[in-house]
């Protein structure tokens, strides 16, 4: 019995263990969380399919609207009728006539000029729209949580440098107090070496603010309800893609970039609102009809009731021979259809101008890179040199915290590279429309 308790007990713990561990996420992982909660790309998801909604015939008025009425009115009248012939005055008080309809209608504009058919091609050009306008949120999206994630792991990673920066000046602690002791050493040079730990200290603990501002933003792009949750990244290095391609990321970008195609789509309305404006040049035709019922009562007429059933229709033919504003309309128009095709090249320069900075920076921190890490190598082996000939007494606590400076130095700045150079990566896959490889 008591056997069972203690493996059930076991087996409790283990269980309590395991839920209490904290979530592990890969960039993938914080990808399919925040495309599928954040609240930003949802908003557009849904105006989305509003604009989807609306790209109707109907919507356009290509189609016919049918009302389907019926009525009842009254009158209560005092009438006074005088006969010319004999003079003879007749008066009637109260006299109440009555008259009942019901009916249905129809009306139809079939021809206006081609305005029902550009807007209706505006409402389906806008549905398009739409859809780009989630693919630009999804991409920033995307980028934006890349950009955070990356910026976890140089956190981290930061932490991580701190944390061996405590080690080091702990351990010149422990040595200048040793060799305060034995006599090898001034008094000062020990103080110096707990006032540069201190300092350290201080950085490890502002780091871990640092790190912690990260975590919250992440969970925020994630759209996670407890924004301060606590969870484990799987990366503890900032992976760099070094085989990118200035060429494939410019035809890239001339063929899918979602800013490009909102540009030409904004060139396609304008082109239809001139449309629009050309079509009262032309005639319009409407068709309508109807089928009713109405009944008249009369109190004092010859006759005391009248009824009619039937069947009514017309066409109209009209043009609208001046409105005063059409000129004037049709030149702001051309001049919006201009202004679009001005703002879509203007914007294939900038992508250019942008693509080419990016190109440059990043290729500039790879080579960056390469140099940060030899001198690290550099840097390592003059710390090294150092603390030995500090043990020996050889080399003063000043020169000791230089070399030791000059170490970490050279570790946040392949630190920097390593995320400036990830950073415009994500901009130029961003630009190109290939940013959606970070999900495979």
């Amino acid at each position: 019995m008591t056997y069972r308790l203690i493996t059930l007990l076991t087996g409790l713990c283990a269980a309590a263990t395991l839920a209490a561990q904290p979530p592990v996420y890969t960039l993938k992982d914080c990808l399919e969380e925040g495309l599928l909660n954040n609240y930003s790309l949802r908003i557009t998801r849904n105006q989305e399919r509003i604009s989807a909604n609306n790209a109707t015939l109907a919507n356009a008025g290509a189609l016919p609207t049918i009302d389907l009425s019926a009525g009842y009115s009254g009158t209560l009248d005092d009438t006074e009728t005088r006969l010319r012939s004999t003079g003879t005055t007749t008066r009637e008080n109260g006299a109440y006539d009555q008259t009942l309809d019901a009916g249905i209608s129809l009306e139809w504009t079939v021809f206006d000029g081609f305005d029902i058919t550009a807007t209706y091609q505006q409402l389906r050009e806008l549905e398009r729209q739409g859809k780009t306008d989630t693919r630009i949120a999804l991409e920033d999206l995307i980028a934006n949580i890349a950009a955070e994630y990356y910026n976890f792991v140089q956190q981290k990673i930061r932490l991580k440098n701190f944390h061996y920066a405590m080690t080091l000046s702990r351990e010149r602690v422990r040595i200048a107090e040793a060799r305060v002791h034995v006599g090898n050493a001034s008094r000062l040079d020990y103080l110096q070496a707990r006032v540069d730990f201190n300092a350290d200290s201080a950085q490890y603990i502002k780091q871990q603010e640092a790190l912690h501002t990260s975590r919250i933003e992440l969970n925020e792009l994630m759209a996670k309800e407890d924004v301060d949750q606590f969870f484990v990244i799987r990366d503890s290095l900032i992976d760099i893609n070094h085989i990118l391609r200035f060429d494939e990321l410019w035809e890239g970008t001339l063929a899918v970039n979602a800013s490009l195609l909102r540009a030409a789509q904004n060139q396609t309305l304008a082109r239809l609102d001139y449309k629009k404006v050309c079509a009262r040049d032309y005639p319009y035709v409407r068709l309508n009809g109807g089928y009713g019922y109405t009944l008249n009562k009369y109190e004092l007429a010859a006759n005391s009731r009248r009824s009619t059933l039937g069947l009514n229709f017309g066409v109209t033919v009209g043009f609208r021979l001046f409105d005063g504003n059409r000129k004037r309309e049709r030149r702001n128009a051309s001049l919006a259809v201009e202004n679009a095709r001005l703002e879509r090249e203007q914007l294939e320069q900038a992508l250019r101008a942008d693509l080419q900075n990016l190109w440059q920076a990043y290729r500039n921190n790879l080579e960056l890179l390469k140099l940060e890490r030899q001198n690290l190598i550099v840097a390592k082996d003059n710390y090294d040199i150092s603390r030995d000939r500090y043990l020996l007494g050889d080399l003063a606590g000043i020169e000791m915290r230089e070399a030791q400076k000059n170490l970490l130095d050279a570790e946040e700045r392949i630190l920097s590279a390593e995320y400036d150079t990830k950073i415009c990566e994500i901009s130029l896959l961003q630009i190109s429309g290939m940013i959606t490889e970070y999900l495979r």
